[in-house]
């Protein structure tokens, strides 16, 4: 190709052509960067983002939220606390975050009832959470509890031999109880022979598993809060109704005789018997709904509905088809025997039931017109309480089943299938043999390695 001054000039103008279009490109890459983000969380649990819980919840707020962090001036502090209600600000761009030293407003510090420092005050509508340990747990749980508006009461009977809602015995319900405290609820316990009555801002009334004969007065108070339109979570058991037979009645649910085992369990290193699976739910059914877990139940007995009183009901657990209802004693080889009684499954664990209960107003009385109002009275009826226990909770989904039941009863449906969980570990604990071994090979095997190498081929070169 012969240089002329022509094709100099054409060589020169398509440089700068192409710089110019790589400017352009660069500043166009620039400019959507500011329009337009993305972002992704690769790291092992996604730690560094929200959970879908937690997301959730958020978008479920209408009004504004707000969090003061009283730290004093500690720039490395309020940088991390910034940082982590930036994750939250992404989400809901109406959180307002500010910062109070303690050192400087006391007045206000005190008045908060803070007691150290880095603590977040969160509000919402009015009312107040305090957080100490500022995580993604803490933080999203006490955003829920304050979110519920009025208390939520959750009353558990008490005093014959029900399962304790504080209790940390292997067949009580401390660790649940501490779970509905977490969420917002208040625990509380009720012995209907020192106090005959149900309070009347209970939310839902909890039998948890009596194991003593109740007393017919009793039997009738809880009938009687059954029949004003009182929700109701009944968790019972196989074996005796202890007196309870006049509620089953009014609810038109009757508790089969017999434990339900499934042979399926062995497949997943189940060796009890009479602990079963539950994987497959009613989608359409509001409490598990989008729950997709599998839920381990023990010494669970079969429901049977013939619910009548305007009450409309659905199974909503039911064991596998394998299963079966066991009459006999579970021990030795265990048989499906039809002569004997047993049934086959799937067999109905859990029951959901409503009915609508009118109310009326003062002046709704006076005129005589009670059919302008009405509310929604839910009961829940289980086959099982040790789904809830202590000793079974953090198995498979049974938390997030429970805390649906409980937000389902209280009419807080929005709160379904909100359950945080905590990151992943990220401490990485060595017994001491392992961090001999990696000692010994840093300090002395990778060194050794490396100049056996370093010989083996100075010699070949050498050789060469």
């Amino acid at each position: 190709m012969r240089v002329t001054h022509k094709s100099r000039l054409q060589i020169r103008a398509q440089n700068w052509g192409f710089v110019i279009l790589f400017m352009a490109a660069i500043g166009l890459v620039a400019w959507l960067s500011t329009q337009y983000v993305y972002q992704a969380d690769w790291t092992y649990g996604h730690r560094n983002s929200l959970s879908p819980a937690s997301v959730q919840l958020l978008k479920a707020l209408k009004d504004p939220l707000s969090f003061t962090a009283f730290v004093s001036d500690n720039p490395p502090l309020r940088d991390a606390i910034r940082r982590f209600v930036g994750k939250y600000q992404e989400v809901k761009h109406d959180i307002k975050l500010e910062f109070v030293n303690p050192n400087t407003n006391p007045q206000e510090t005190r008045s908060q009832g803070i007691t150290a420092e880095g603590e977040v005050v969160i509000r919402y509508q009015g009312r107040t959470q305090t957080v100490s340990q500022v995580n993604e747990v803490n933080v999203t749980n006490a955003i829920e509890g304050i979110a519920r508006g009025a208390d939520r009461f959750i009353v558990f009977l008490s005093g014959d031999g029900e399962r304790d809602p504080l209790g940390q015995h292997n067949f009580d319900l401390g660790d649940f109880g501490k779970q509905l405290q977490d969420k917002g609820f208040k625990v509380e316990s009720l012995n209907l022979a020192a106090t005959p009555t149900v309070p009347a801002n209970t939310a839902v009334l909890v039998i948890a598993g009596p194991q003593t004969e109740l007393m017919p007065g009793a039997v009738n108070i809880i009938n009687d809060y059954v029949r004003r339109g009182g929700n109701l979570l009944w968790l019972g058991d196989p074996g005796s109704l202890y007196g309870l037979e006049p509620l089953a009645q009014t609810l038109g649910i009757s508790f089969e005789k017999g434990t339900i085992v499934d042979p399926d369990s062995q497949l997943f290193g189940i060796t009890n018997p009479s602990v079963i699976l539950v994987a497959k739910y009613e989608p359409s059914n509001a409490i598990t709904r989008d729950f997709n877990t599998a839920t381990l139940f023990a010494g669970a007995t079969a429901l049977k509905i013939d619910a009548t009183g305007g009450w409309q009901s659905e199974a909503f657990l039911k064991s596998l088809p394998r299963s079966w209802l066991a009459t006999g004693k579970l021990q030795g080889k265990i048989k499906f025997d039809p002569k004997r009684g047993d049934k086959q499954g799937p067999l109905t664990i859990g029951v959901d039931l409503t009915r609508e209960i009118k109310t009326a107003t003062d002046d709704d009385k006076k005129n005589n017109d009670t059919s302008k109002n009405s509310i929604e009275q839910r009961v829940v009826v289980t086959g099982d309480g040790d789904f809830l226990s202590n000793s079974y909770l953090n198995n498979g989904g049974n938390l997030v089943l429970g805390l649906n039941i409980l937000n389902w009863l209280s009419h807080d449906d929005s709160f379904i299938n909100i359950n945080t969980e905590s990151a992943p570990d990220r401490t990485l604990i060595l017994s001491r043999v392992q961090q001999a071994v990696i000692s010994l090979g840093f300090l002395f095997m990778l060194p050794l390695l490396l100049i056996a190498s370093g010989l083996l081929i100075w010699a070949r070169r050498r050789r060469a």
